[in-house]
Parts: C-alpha cells; structure tokens; sequence
C-alpha cells in the first residue's frame, strides 16, 4: 500500500466533509457504536468515516482508509458555552461555515474566518495534516459561546 500524499489527502478531505456533516442535506451512514452518529463517504480506493456522540456538547473522529488502511484521522470536541444559545441555529451556522471554500488554513474544519449577520466563526490551527492540534470558536454579537478543540494527523 502507498501511503496517502498530503495532497491527495486534501483534496479527499475537502470532498468528503462537504459531503458529510458539514452539508446539512447529507444522509448519515449506520450507526457502527452504541448511539453513534454517523457519516460515510468513499471516492476511488479512499474512504472516510466520521463517528460522533452526543448534540449540543459532542465528541467524535474522523478517519481516512487508503485500500482500506487507516491513514489519516482527527479526534474532536465541541461543545456550547452560553445556556441561551439555540443549539439549531449555532448548529445550522456552523455548518455553513464548514460549507465555505477556502485555502488559507489545512482542510480540517472550516476556513480562519466567516460572518454572517451577528455570527462569526474563527479556526486556528498549529501544524499541518501529518500532525496538527487547532481550535475552532463561534461568537454571536462579539460573545463566544461556542468551542471546539480536535487534533489528529498521519496513523501507521
């Protein structure tokens, strides 16, 4: 098996979460643990495979199989900060933001930065694909009340 170049991984990726969680219209997979949500997502011989717990504070990972070897994954945690915040709408302006095309940051989550109306959505990330540790954040009307730490890279 030839291990996965950093492009080919980042072409696959921003692929493939655009047509998992990220797209609201994306059907998810069966669920492969106790009460897991779950996205699939294959193209020529790469998979990917998302596994998250939980809804308004959250858990899960992400992996990458190459000729069904695992090469690649991401291990995430999110949750909301503010009791007031509508777990939906936080949620649905999320997703729109990891819809975004961007190329100023490794294909992870989302891009450094997008707005909408009151919302703003920022991702930092220290490293690159083979190795890597970031931190996502949402504020509305310049208050954060959302964070996600996730961390991953190369597996061999």
């Amino acid at each position: 098996m030839d291990k996965i170049t950093i492009k080919e991984l980042a072409d696959f990726l921003n692929e493939a979460n655009k047509s998992t969680y990220a797209n609201k219209d994306a059907p998810k997979a069966s669920s492969t643990r106790l009460k897991s949500e779950d996205y699939h997502f294959e193209k020529g011989n790469l998979i990917y495979h998302d596994t998250y717990f939980g809804s308004r504070d959250f858990i899960g990972e992400e992996v990458v199989y190459k000729d069904n070897e695992p090469v690649w994954g991401m291990n995430y945690y999110g949750f909301i900060l503010s009791e007031t915040t509508n777990e939906k709408e936080l949620y649905g302006f999320l997703r729109e933001a990891l819809m975004q095309e961007y190329s100023d940051i490794i294909p992870v989550r989302g891009g450094k930065n997008y707005q909408k109306d009151d919302w703003e959505y920022t991702n930092a990330v220290e490293g690159e694909l083979n190795r890597f540790t970031g931190t996502e954040e949402i504020y509305r009307a310049g208050v954060l009340v959302y964070k996600c730490y996730y961390h991953g890279g190369f597996i061999e």
